[in-house]
């Protein structure tokens, strides 16, 4: 847990600082009080939640998911994996929930630091993990393609991404994991239909939240 607070300290300014519109360039300065980023110094090197007080919520999360990923795993080499890999699965959350959008680079990021040592720690298990990603990613992909954009891009892309390293845990993992995203998003939609408060609403967080509930189903296998 002290490893995800301390992490999660550092996430709240690059949040802001990457949760624009597609194509915008990241911001420079925080967009509520106007106070410039220093030139030349990254986001993170700054702990907290930017210059404006926004609470402590990350930080709180963060923890909490390290804890549970701990007591789930317990002392294994996959647990530093899964616990690196949470930093750009987090940040990918937030800046989805902000803005709708999922950039390339947090979503290679997150594939690479996850990917490669789980390949590494289980080399027989790379072509169920690969299959697992062309699976979704194609099935996404023919959904993104279809009238009404149900999902975007960036959907596809973290949804290969996330089956491909819930892959590594065997297929139920797998079939858990998407499922329960659905369920989740699925559950949302119904409850703003209902409330009438039509909106868009993001897979990222969703998507996000079943890898962990597919990675509980397989503790053995991981």
């Amino acid at each position: 847990m002290l490893f995800g607070a301390a992490a999660g300290a550092f996430l709240p300014r690059i949040a802001d600082r990457l949760t624009v519109p597609f194509g915008t360039p990241a911001r420079t300065a925080c967009d509520r009080c106007g106070r410039p980023f220093l030139p030349g110094i990254p986001g993170w090197v700054h702990t907290g939640p930017s210059c404006c007080v926004r609470g402590h919520r990350p930080v709180v999360t963060f923890a909490l998911l390290a804890g549970f990923l701990a007591a789930l795993l317990g002392p294994v080499p996959q647990l530093p994996v899964h616990l690196l890999a949470a930093v750009p699965g987090l940040l990918l959350a937030m800046i989805d929930l902000g803005c709708l959008r999922l950039p390339d680079r947090l979503v290679g990021a997150l594939a690479l630091i996850g990917g490669i040592p789980l390949a590494l720690l289980l080399p027989g298990r790379i072509v169920p993990a690969l299959a697992a990603g062309l699976l979704v990613g194609a099935t996404y992909l023919v959904i993104a393609l279809l009238p009404g954009r149900g999902l975007g891009l960036g959907d596809v892309k973290l949804g290969a991404t996330l089956a491909f390293l819930l892959g590594f845990a065997g297929w139920p993992a797998v079939a858990v994991g998407f499922g329960t995203a659905h369920l989740l998003n699925g559950a949302i939609a119904a409850w703003l239909l209902v409330t009438r408060r039509g909106r868009p609403i993001p897979f990222g967080p969703a998507l996000l939240f079943g890898f962990y509930a597919g990675l509980g189903t397989s503790v053995t296998a991981i």
